[in-house]
């Protein structure tokens, strides 16, 4: 069985889900767009993930800004508002009677090309969306047993050639670093930066802990996660260290405890990097209390 950060409960309602394209809704074995779409031909697109509690989309304004931003940076042009993707997103889950326990991934490319190319101009459509929901309740089991990391030879790149922090369809080096890991016999990679310390993993973010104190990069290489923002956030608030700094391997051989965060587990234990035991026990004290922290973070957004 695939052990991760994103195992899900099984959930039979998904095999008929509605899925949004362009604002039409369709049966999920129906739901098809053009092999001439940029996002399939080049990776040229940006996406976000969230998740809906109790009818309540979880700081999905964190994650409506970051996509806007992203789109923005490869010079898509939104032809419509934040309020208006929203308005389609809650169209989609009334459709499907969601409230609780839902992921919701939005997907947007520049469009339709007139012919396999990477040239922009040959974009003859509007961007197109996509906005796929789907019954997930996060595995308890992960949660209880932590994941294991294998670090990648696959190193997360430099600002100048391709931002880390851009959220965009192309993900294959992150695919390439898995793949390192999984044959390594771990779950998921942790990936360092062009410098040698530590960034993040191949779809969280890497957080260890130091005595009492938290560590995290810089952010400057990795994909700054909204659920790694509000972990900050949290230790900032409650008077928890919290270090945005570079490290390297050495240091977190030596961790007390390690966790990744990410939209769909929130904070996952760490359990052996490359082999080494991280830690003591699942979760370790301030991984545990720093997760409970944030639950009831997303408790307060439907309250």
């Amino acid at each position: 069985m695939i052990h991760g950060t994103h195992n899900a409960v099984q959930d039979e309602r998904n095999n008929n889900v509605l899925i949004s394209i362009n604002g039409e809704l369709f049966h999920r074995n129906d739901a098809k767009i053009s092999v001439f779409d940029s996002g399939y031909l080049v990776g040229d697109g940006v996406w976000e993930a969230f998740r809906v509690h109790h009818g309540k989309m979880i700081f999905v304004d964190d994650h409506l800004s970051r996509l806007w931003q992203s789109a923005k940076v490869i010079g898509i042009h939104i032809p419509f508002s934040k309020e208006e993707l929203m308005a389609q997103i809650q169209q989609t889950l009334d459709a499907n009677q969601m409230k609780d326990y839902i992921h919701v991934r939005v997907m947007l490319t520049r469009g339709i090309k007139k012919t396999p190319s990477q040239d922009p101009r040959l974009t003859i459509s509007g961007p197109n969306v996509v906005i796929i929901a789907e019954h997930k309740q996060a595995s308890t089991e992960t949660k209880n047993k932590g994941v294991t990391l294998f670090t990648s030879t696959y190193r997360r790149g430099s600002p100048d050639y391709l931002d880390p922090r851009l959220n965009c369809h192309s993900k294959l080096h992150e695919v390439q670093a898995l793949i390192q890991a999984i044959e390594a016999g771990a779950d998921e990679a942790l990936m360092l930066d062009i410098h040698g310390f530590v960034s993040t993993c191949n779809a969280t973010n890497f957080f260890m802990v130091k005595g009492d104190e938290v560590w995290t990069s810089t952010g400057a290489y990795c994909m700054n996660g909204i659920t790694r923002g509000k972990v900050i956030e949290l230790c900032e608030r409650k008077g928890i260290v919290c270090h945005q700094k570079n490290f390297s391997l050495f240091d977190v051989y030596g961790a007390d405890e390690a966790f990744v965060t990410g939209t769909f587990g929130g904070l996952t234990p760490v359990t052996k990097i490359d082999g080494k035991p991280i830690g003591t026990k699942t979760p370790g004290d301030i991984t545990a209390e720093l997760s409970n922290l944030y639950a009831q973070l997303v408790s307060q957004q439907f309250n």
